[in-house]
């Protein structure tokens, strides 16, 4: 018995998957800085609602970060947050706070550093214009005085610290139990459907401009939450 088959034909196949495969692992490094920006920009907004939702439930802890009386809207942020790279791979998430624009109802107008100030447990000294009062309630009854007023807890007991535990809250929790799954980039990362999809053209066509190219959009895609 002879068998006889083409081992050009063979060869050919592959190298051109071997270029097929090196073109796509060469197209997922050039999108990293993408995915990265991508995924960056997704966790910072999926923080935000994660933050307004519980401000509702908890405005006690949290109605410092708002504006007056819109605790959890998303308009009425004081708060921005913002991601930035270290080395290749890491994030980094900070936040800032804005100055407030509205007013309390005890107030003629906005609570100079107010974010800031009721999450650090900063204490407040009002003190009245000269020959004028300070007026304000007090479990009901309305006081007037000449002397300066010190408020050692601004915003209640609950607000100091509230920020920062919600934060925590979100990334030793939230973030590995229920975003990563949520998102969906875990399963889009352990499902390379792309690379099998195009693999008959790329063996056939000797496709490493291909591979690169479905390599660079399955990974720019995986930070994204659809």
């Amino acid at each position: 018995m002879i068998v006889t088959f083409d081992s050009k034909t063979l060869i050919k196949e592959l190298n051109n998957l071997t270029n097929y495969s090196i073109g796509f692992l060469e197209g997922v490094d050039a999108a990293k800085e993408i995915f990265i920006d991508n995924f960056g920009k997704s966790v910072i907004e999926s923080l935000k609602n994660f933050i307004d939702t519980n401000a509702r439930v908890n405005p006690e802890s949290l109605h410092h970060v708002y504006e007056w009386y819109q605790t959890g809207s998303p308009e009425a942020r004081l708060f921005d947050i913002e991601y930035t790279v270290v080395g290749k791979n890491t994030l980094t998430f900070n936040y800032t706070f804005s100055q407030s624009l509205s007013y309390s109802q005890n107030s003629s107008q906005p609570f100079y550093d107010k974010a800031n100030i009721m999450e650090n447990g900063i204490p407040v000294t009002i003190r009245p214009k000269a020959k004028s009062v300070i007026t304000f309630n007090d479990n009901g009854e309305q006081v007037f005085t000449k002397k300066p007023v010190i408020i050692s807890r601004p915003g209640g007991d609950a607000v100091q610290g509230g920020f920062e535990r919600i934060l925590k809250s979100f990334f030793e929790s939230y973030f590995t139990q229920s975003y990563i799954m949520i998102s969906g980039i875990k399963e889009h990362f352990n499902n390379p459907e792309p690379y099998k999809r195009n693999l008959k053209s790329g063996i056939k066509q000797g496709g490493k401009s291909l591979g690169f190219r479905t390599g660079f959009e399955w990974t720019a895609k995986g930070g994204k939450i659809e």
